[in-house]
């Protein structure tokens, strides 16, 4: 049985809350704006209908077409090892010949490609998640393939800093012990153009130890917003205050991490809100687009989370705790972050299928800007817009996500006007799709399939999708 779009599911949108829903190019307002919308999507919207792939790869729509930059097992790094599993969370930057990608792969110790334990560049020898560089040309090709961070665990998500470079995350809590030399569930900094500066990794203590997700770093402060993926509680929204006069620069971050303090310089605080004098337990409460929240932070007590875990270091009066939370983005004057699902039965307070909220640091509130309602039926429609966890503005308008749900696999785009379509179909397997992200000249879409790991460059007549308002 085949129901409507409307009928599943409506994506909910705001355009009262602080000036949102005005289209802005690289703007993530793109998914908050005015009414309600469809969120499947049809041929008169996007880029038409998928075609399968006879390859059995990618379905996409007419015109378009990929190229595989790399696929763990087959192709082969500069060391002479095989490219890496499960590639995660990718940063693009702007290189000499093209592109340049920094892939995360979020291996957790079965995966049976773990990134080379490379001498200089490993942290623990035990570990095998971490980092490659890949160098692509104008056309999405790969010119070379490169370890730039091993010995780290279950690399999931990161985020691009002001200065190019890229904030790699461990979802870890794992400590020392066994195979493990070291703790995990850290940050790591890796440089996309200068090997050298990520020799002897080290971990960015002072923004804690917890199953990081995400992070999103303010360009003018420097403070760092971070998500945490985590259960039994559900995780917390952080924020890093860098210490007077800090200016974030190549190799600062670093130097932070290796003062004698530092572990702890710096502030990083839990978010805790407020609607009036009421305490907000639960981010998942809110259902309509434009609860406000104010915002307070709490300090976290022992961030290295040496006895506790961090997120159990507090009580559920103290701090405000969302259900998968995992992406970070930095636009429009503030932090955009988002979880991808929720259910009464995992503790929180109602269900959902994604949430996306705007943090203002100017006025210390969070917004609810966007709401996915529950899916009942995943299956039944595999255009459906339900559990957000990569994504990434569009050059051409509106934002293109990775869904992290149920049925069939798919990156989606959603219009300005929260019209979503799907843009591109796991035609392989049930994996998802993960690091989605535009190259600096908008002809090549990057994104990875998780398992068995491919990392692929997508092409084809970008224009503003139809149906999107100009």
């Amino acid at each position: 049985m085949t129901s409507s779009p409307t009928s599943r599911r409506t994506l909910l949108r705001t355009g009262a809350a602080g000036g949102l829903g005005v289209v802005v190019a690289a703007s993530l307002e793109a998914i908050a704006g005015p009414a309600a919308a469809p969120a499947a999507g049809r041929a008169a919207v996007g880029y038409g209908d998928l075609v399968p792939d006879p390859a059995g790869l990618l379905g996409l729509p007419p015109g378009f077409s990929y190229t595989i930059v790399a696929r763990a097992g087959v192709t082969t790094l500069e060391s002479g090892q095989r490219t890496p599993s499960a590639a995660d969370g990718t940063g693009c930057f702007l290189g000499r010949n093209g592109s340049v990608l920094v892939n995360n792969h979020e291996v957790g110790g079965d995966e049976p490609f773990p990134v080379p334990a490379l001498a200089g560049l490993t942290y623990d020898p035990g570990a095998g998640g971490g980092t490659t560089t890949i160098e692509v040309d104008a056309a999405g090709r790969r010119l070379r393939e490169y370890v730039s961070l091993a010995g780290t665990h279950n690399n999931c998500a990161g985020g691009i800093t002001p200065w190019g470079t890229w904030l790699t995350c461990e979802e870890s809590e794992q400590r020392a012990g066994g195979r493990y030399l070291r703790d995990h569930g850290y940050v790591f900094e890796v440089d996309p153009h200068d090997r050298s500066a990520n020799l002897d990794p080290i971990p960015l203590a002072f923004l804690g130890r917890f199953a990081h997700e995400a992070v999103a770093v303010d360009p003018y402060t420097h403070s760092i917003y971070l998500t945490e993926d985590a259960g039994g509680p559900n995780g917390l929204c952080y924020r890093w205050t860098p210490p007077h006069r800090f200016r974030g620069g190549k190799g600062a971050m670093r130097a932070l991490a290796q003062r004698p303090d530092g572990g702890t310089v710096g502030e990083l605080a839990a978010m805790s809100c407020w609607q009036g004098s009421r305490h907000v337990a639960d981010l998942a409460e809110a259902t309509t687009p434009g609860t406000r929240y104010r915002v307070t932070w709490v300090d976290v007590p022992d961030r290295d989370a040496r006895t506790v875990p961090v997120r159990r270091q507090f009580t559920d009066d103290q701090v405000t705790r969302s259900h998968k939370l995992e992406g970070a983005w930095w636009a429009d004057g503030g932090a955009y972050v988002w979880a991808s699902f929720a259910r009464t039965g995992d503790g929180s307070t109602a269900d959902h299928d994604g949430q996306v909220w705007f943090y203002d640091p100017e006025t210390e509130t969070i917004t609810l800007t966007t709401i996915f309602g529950a899916n009942r039926n995943p299956d039944e429609n595999g255009h459906a817009v339900d559990g957000p966890d990569a994504m990434t503005v569009s050059p051409y308008g509106g934002v293109i996500l990775a869904r992290d749900g149920e049925g069939v696999s798919h990156l989606v785009g959603v219009t300005g006007q929260g019209t979503a379509y799907p843009l591109a179909r796991n035609d392989l397997n049930d994996s998802e799709f993960t690091g989605p992200t535009f190259s600096a000249d908008g002809r090549i879409l990057f994104a990875n399939i998780q398992n068995p790991g491919y990392v692929l460059a997508i092409t084809g007549p970008w224009d503003r999708p139809r149906n999107a308002r100009r």
